[in-house]
């Protein structure tokens, strides 16, 4: 008998079939579930499933559930906005940043990610619009920053990270392209780097057609987010 159907099963069988369209291998992607609000008994739940990548917005919430998820192997990604004052425990209790877009707090994390620990996955935060509504840094800028990633070994630059507007009429289809190619020009003179953080639960199949490798889906795998206070 046939497993049942579940939202995670469902948006598996997303991802292979946009990646099939794309001509891409599957395990090319990765998906990341964005935790935000979730109780630790939901994040529990899909892990039992096989989730393993988790991302959260919000340190304190954070924090609170990760010691009754501990010990199951989970990567936690923090995709939110960073705060300087918040550095040192994101560096200490996170495997990758998403948002980086400032020097100052690469150096933060540099300095107050513990060495036991190895390299911090960071991407760059990239605002593709150059929206004031949103933080990122300007396409232009993007490769001063990534240069300057050898200065901070405890950081390992993966790659690129961007939320683009939620009213373009393409399905967000440039804003992936043009992230995708300043990545491509990056990986002319740092060919490590591999990750492309885009798309979401309305446009990761346009993401991945474009070239995505981390997808970050909220509700289509947790139903629609309950109210909460930000940290």
């Amino acid at each position: 008998m046939p497993e049942p159907s579940t939202p995670l099963t469902s948006i598996r069988a997303r991802i292979q079939d946009a990646c099939a369209a794309a001509g891409r291998d599957p395990t090319s992607v990765t998906l990341l579930a964005v935790s935000k609000t979730r109780d630790a008994g939901e994040i529990a739940a899909l892990a039992d499933q096989g989730q393993r990548h988790f991302g959260e917005n919000y340190l304190q919430e954070a924090l609170g559930k990760m010691p009754a998820l501990a010990g199951r192997g989970l990567v936690w990604h923090f995709i939110g906005p960073i705060q300087s004052n918040k550095t040192r425990d994101i560096a200490a209790h996170f495997h990758w940043v998403h948002s980086v877009d400032r020097e100052r707090l690469a150096q933060r994390l540099n300095d107050q990610r513990p060495a036991a620990l190895g390299p911090l996955n960071v991407c760059i935060q990239v605002n593709l619009d150059d929206e004031d509504s949103k933080a990122g840094v300007a396409v232009g800028q993007v490769a001063a920053l990534a240069a300057r990633f050898h200065q901070w070994p405890r950081l390992r630059l993966r790659g690129l990270m961007a939320i683009p507007r939620a009213d373009a009429e393409d399905g967000n289809r440039a804003a992936f392209h043009r992230l995708a190619m300043t990545l491509s020009h990056l990986r002319n003179t740092m060919p490590a780097l591999d990750t492309l953080s885009m798309g979401m639960s309305a446009d990761f199949p346009v993401a991945i057609d474009e070239g995505a490798t981390l997808v970050r889906l909220g509700t289509a795998l947790f139903g629609p987010r309950p109210a909460r206070e930000p940290h």
